[in-house]
């Protein structure tokens, strides 16, 4: 026997706010406007240089030095740049200049660098601030070692290339800059005092051969020698 009672109509959901249906309406709400994020990412997409780096650099060195094994390849694992201020305890207005100006050059926020221990000769007292460092890693690495060889290095005054006997024995390549002018992040308006840096980059061999033949593909223009291409 079919059922002859009649269903109840459906109440209808009053208006909220701004005509908006009151009920269920509140999550999805909630939900839509946490889909977007308009926060900045810290990267977006590969560096161009570490898209060379895998595509093209891998296959020659492991073919340049007969490497059967993937996990032999080198890479580059970190780039550190380091600046000494021995005057740091006397002008900290410097040193906050200087922490300034490698923020802008790497994009990455620098740490302090403190002494250990007290010398009395040169007047330095343990956890006196004595310089700036900046470690790099990954995208923003790739980023700066590709701004550093097109940008900054043709900026560099009389310039005859880098040195190729900087190599620790270990795969580590260590150099220093005169001037921290040459990059061109830096005002020149805002200059507190002019100084150098030095600059590590540390590979994943121990052998110099194998680092000098990943910088060199890289594009590192070594004394005396014509720099790589990079496509």
């Amino acid at each position: 026997m079919a059922d002859t009672k009649e269903k109840a109509p459906a109440q209808e959901k009053k208006p909220g706010k701004g005509g908006a249906p009151q009920g269920g309406g509140k999550g999805k709400d909630k939900c839509a406007a946490g889909a977007v994020d308009h926060t900045p990412k810290a990267k977006e997409g590969t560096p161009r240089l570490q898209e060379y780096y895998q595509q093209t650099v891998r296959p020659r060195l492991a073919k340049e030095f007969g490497l059967t094994n993937s996990h032999q390849i080198p890479r580059v694992e970190k780039i550190v740049l380091n600046v000494g201020m021995g005057d740091a305890s006397k002008n900290p207005k410097q040193l906050e200049a200087a922490v300034e100006e490698l923020g802008a050059i790497t994009g990455q926020k620098a740490t302090v660098t403190r002494a250990k221990k007290a010398i009395a000769n040169f007047g330095l007292r343990a956890g006196m601030p004595v310089g700036a460092f900046v470690t790099l890693r990954g995208a923003r690495m790739y980023e700066f070692l590709d701004r550093f060889i097109t940008l900054a290095i043709p900026r560099i005054r009389d310039f005859r290339g880098l040195p190729n006997r900087s190599f620790d024995g270990r795969g580590n390549y260590t150099f220093g800059i005169k001037e921290q002018m040459i990059f061109p992040e830096i005002d020149y308006d805002k200059v507190e005092k002019i100084h150098g840096m030095d600059i590590t980059i540390v590979t994943s061999t121990t052998r110099d051969d194998l680092a000098m033949g990943l910088l060199r593909e890289l594009g590192w223009p070594f004394r005396g020698e014509t720099p790589q291409r990079v496509a």
